[in-house]
């Protein structure tokens, strides 16, 4: 009896002694005042606009992670997809190019042929179209085809077979397109605003390659 007494002692002094030195499990909740986010935003917001303004390969970079993937969404609306049946991981796919692949390179080749060719003038502009298609553009598609299908798991040797089925069709295409826009885009915009105008413009492009990419290959011949 004497022990039972004991124990259930001890056992209660550890309990006490076990609740006075555990930490307190709610810890304090920290409410941030409205008035103090509300204050915050706009301060955000200028830094964001101060570092695109620092880093104009940010502004085509932004408008391509957000242009190509509404490409993507698009081209499936057209396919009959609807909001419960769309490929998200696709337009992932499609942002993820756009915005971490196709604007630094092209915000690269704008770099390049504007140092090549700083003028402005009609001849000039027809010149940078003429070298951006014959150079520029290629790489693009080919890359295109290759990268997206290295993104969708597929092998190395289905990535090469897809570029040499694909590529030559929608390089005519492009032929048709882009020697105009991009006399218009090293002509007429401002060396800043190019990446941005030639991201709006490709919205349509897009939508073209992303009908292009998902195309069987037997399907090919018969859609151009």
């Amino acid at each position: 009896m004497f022990e039972f007494r004991k124990c259930t002692h001890r056992t209660a002094s550890f309990s006490a002694a076990s609740e006075t030195s555990r930490p307190h499990s709610h810890s304090p909740i920290i409410h941030i005042p409205r008035a103090e986010i509300a204050m915050a935003a706009p301060l955000l917001w200028q830094n964001f606009k101060v570092l695109v303004a620092r880093y104009p390969i940010m502004r085509g970079m932004i408008s391509y992670s957000l242009i190509w993937p509404t490409g993507s969404l698009i081209q499936q609306t057209v396919e009959g997809r609807r909001w419960g049946t769309y490929d998200w991981w696709r337009v992932l796919r499609f942002s993820m190019y756009g915005g971490l692949f196709v604007a630094p390179t092209l915000y690269g080749w704008v770099k390049i042929s504007s140092a090549m060719w700083p003028q402005t003038s009609l001849r000039t502009g027809v010149i940078k179209a003429a070298v951006e298609t014959i150079s520029y553009t290629p790489g693009a598609m080919t890359c295109f085809y290759f990268i997206m299908s290295l993104l969708e798991s597929k092998t190395v040797e289905e990535a090469v077979a897809e570029v040499g089925k694909k590529f030559l069709p929608t390089y005519k295409v492009a032929l048709s397109v882009w020697p105009l826009v991009a006399t218009i885009n090293f002509t007429l915009i401002p060396e800043r605003n190019r990446v941005p105008f030639i991201s709006a413009c490709s919205l349509c492009w897009t939508c073209f390659l992303a009908y292009m990419k998902h195309l069987e290959h037997h399907e090919v011949d018969s859609a151009i």
